[in-house]
């Protein structure tokens, strides 16, 4: 029986996943000549990972977590498995700006290969319907309108929605028939890159909530052909892009290599902050912040801002705070007087 992994392939939502550990690489701490494991130690911000295929998000985190000897990480946005691309990982403070990463616009390109529809929806599923019709140019750009802007989608039976406090691919791998209603999400571009008869590239662009799978599925439904995701790989998250990201094999490289040499490819905690406004205070009001007390806007030129904002002193991240009243209020503290 073929086991699918409980990862899928979505273009925002964090989705719980098992422990997934890679088996532990520690140097016992007895024997002659053997070295001790190094402890822990805080490391603050976020390493943007260009995750290979066949390795889960979970696996990604602890190796990361291991190579950089970090006390605490997480990431911000599941990767399939059989996807590859950016999975941005947060390290000890920057784990408290997961949030706003996540609330970021989503890029990908993938492959949709014709002829058939999987329960899945990728290549993991089981073909649960089949046609000989496959597409041309023309027909697949007269139905690219309908995926662009607000729309309605229904998400994958294999993924993360909660049906009654129970994950949907938890239900449809138990054998019940999962049926999920539509849900408004936003698709600002959805391109076609290239095209033969039984696979078209595609890039997309969008906002949280969005599945892949769910838009390679409607697109067959649309043509009349069928249609299933058979490559994938996230090209931006939020504030970050490739140009920023590191492989696996040239971080762990850097650990290796010098002490502290893997510790350039942290980004500071602030980073996932770029797409803020931010406003900065002084060395008294910013004291005042970290007590999680509120600072009152001053003067004429007190800035004029909604939703969000980073606050700083002196160069350093103080907090992400609202404004309410005439009042920075904060929202996240964040304790960068140690660690990196």
């Amino acid at each position: 029986m073929m086991m699918r992994p409980l990862e899928r392939a979505t273009m925002s939502d964090i989705a719980d996943e098992p422990p997934s550990l890679p088996p532990s690489h520690a140097t016992p701490s007895s024997g002659r000549g053997q070295q001790p494991p190094r402890r822990k130690r805080d490391v603050h911000g976020w390493v943007v990972l260009d995750k290979p295929v066949g390795m889960t998000s979970t696996h990604a985190v602890a190796v990361v977590k291991r190579v950089l000897h970090a006390k605490k990480a997480g990431h911000a946005g599941t990767l399939d498995p059989l996807a590859s691309g950016l999975l941005p990982i947060a390290l000890g403070e920057a784990t408290k700006t997961v949030p706003f990463v996540m609330d970021g616009r989503k890029a990908y390109q993938f492959t949709v290969t014709w002829g058939s529809q999987t329960d899945t929806d990728d290549t993991e599923g089981s073909v649960t319907a089949t046609s000989e019709a496959r597409p041309d140019e023309a027909a697949i750009l007269a139905v690219l309108p309908r995926f662009s802007g607000d729309i309605m989608q229904v998400p994958p039976r294999f993924s993360a929605i909660k049906i009654a406090g129970e994950r949907a691919y938890d239900l449809a791998r138990g054998g019940e028939v999962v049926e999920l209603e539509a849900r408004p999400v936003r698709i600002d571009r959805l391109t076609l890159i290239s095209h033969t008869p039984d696979h078209s590239v595609f890039e997309a662009e969008c906002g949280k909530g969005t599945y892949v799978r769910a838009i390679a599925r409607d697109l067959g439904l649309a043509i009349g052909c069928y249609g299933h995701v058979s490559a994938l790989r996230r090209t931006r998250v939020g504030p970050f892009n490739t140009d920023r990201s590191i492989s696996l094999e040239d971080l762990q490289k850097a650990g290796q290599a010098a002490p502290g040499e893997a510790l350039a490819a942290v980004l500071p905690v602030d980073a996932a902050l770029d797409d803020l406004p931010s406003v900065a205070v002084s060395r008294p009001d910013a004291a005042r912040l970290a007590r999680g007390q509120g600072v009152l806007l001053r003067g004429r030129d007190a800035p004029i801002i909604e939703g969000p904002l980073s606050v700083t002193c002196q160069g350093r991240l103080v907090a992400v705070a609202d404004i309410a009243g005439g009042e920075i209020v904060p929202r996240r503290v964040f304790n960068l007087s140690g660690g990196l």
